[in-house]
């Protein structure tokens, strides 16, 4: 017989994105809506160690869709990475009375709200990152503001590279996942794009292009590289010295993470959160929303961490095709 669900809780965990507010407010109201009470964990799970749990009302998620960041507030915890760690964020639930949560975060999130499964507390998670690395979903809350924040600050820096003749190495988030940087690299028309997924290290192969480009008379290089390969400092002085043409670096870094959310970002975080409750409702548990050949669907937490997202064959070659 599926468990009751009488009162939801909800967390932001892992780095924040944009939408994150959209799928809070979300929750919030679609739990109220069906009769549920609904509480608001702080800071992750960090915060619900520390028991920073507060009651929530539809007055307090009113005015937040269009704000950047979460409201709630999100940080890292070792701490629940241990068994002892979640057996008593667990036992936390329970005695604030919370039946299931709503966790939205990456990949490491996941493991945390799988953890809580495991303990007794019904969990859903929803795809919170703008790195766009979660495998069992085409779509992740963040990942279009991000990639429209970045694509427009390269914009900006290929108008004065063009004007001075430069070459730019413009680095862009994307740790382990390089789908920020291809999309960037795609409409921004980058020169080169340095994926983590791909990239060989061999720079002699980016100097030779540069060269090339420069007796066809292009006034611009931009390199597109991947935070995961990093080091676009030293790699621009390498180049300037085997080119002899002034390269510049620069760093986009936490700028991608801020910012008012687009209108898709607003959108299907909003179906995502309303669908993680009535998930819940159902008495569902150790689920993960998610979105696949137009539909929002939910996958086991354990089958969604095991499936494997790689950068896809013919997009790349189709960044490369159309570099030159």
């Amino acid at each position: 017989m599926a468990k009751e669900i009488k009162t939801i809780g909800v967390l932001t965990s892992g780095g924040d994105a944009p939408g994150m507010n959209a799928a809070i407010r979300a929750v919030v109201r679609t739990a109220l809506a069906r009769g549920l009470k609904v509480k608001g964990i702080k800071k992750g799970y960090q915060g619900l160690l520390n028991e920073e749990i507060i009651d929530m009302e539809g007055r307090n998620v009113s005015d937040i869709i269009q704000r950047g960041g979460t409201i709630l507030g999100t940080a890292r915890c070792l701490e629940f990475k241990t068994k002892e760690g979640q057996l008593k964020g667990a036992e936390i639930c329970r005695k604030h009375g919370i039946d299931g949560i709503v966790v939205i975060g990456g990949d490491g999130s996941y493991r945390g709200a799988q953890a809580l499964s495991r303990n007794g507390i019904n969990t859903i998670g929803l795809p919170g990152t703008i790195d766009l690395d979660i495998s069992c979903t085409e779509y992740t809350i963040g990942f279009d503001t991000a990639v429209n924040t970045a694509m427009q600050a390269i914009d900006k820096v290929k108008d004065t590279s063009s004007s001075h003749e430069r070459c730019s190495i413009i680095e862009v988030m994307g740790r382990d996942a390089g789908y920020i940087a291809l999309w960037c690299g795609i409409a921004n028309g980058a020169e080169d794009i340095l994926l983590p997924e791909k990239y060989d290290y061999n720079e002699q192969e980016i100097i030779n292009n540069i060269i090339a480009n420069r007796k066809k008379g292009k006034s611009h290089h931009i390199i597109i590289n991947a935070e995961g390969i990093g080091h676009s400092v030293s790699m621009a002085k390498r180049i300037e010295a085997a080119t002899g043409i002034e390269t510049r670096a620069t760093i986009l870094g936490y700028m991608q993470r801020g910012g008012s959310p687009t209108a898709k970002d607003r959108y299907f975080a909003s179906i995502m959160g309303a669908r993680a409750v009535d998930i819940l409702i159902e008495g569902k548990t150790n689920r993960v929303v998610g979105f696949q050949h137009g539909e929002f669907v939910d996958f086991d937490i354990e089958e969604a961490l095991n499936m494997n997202k790689s950068i896809d064959e013919y997009q790349y070659e189709v960044s490369k095709l159309l570099s030159y």
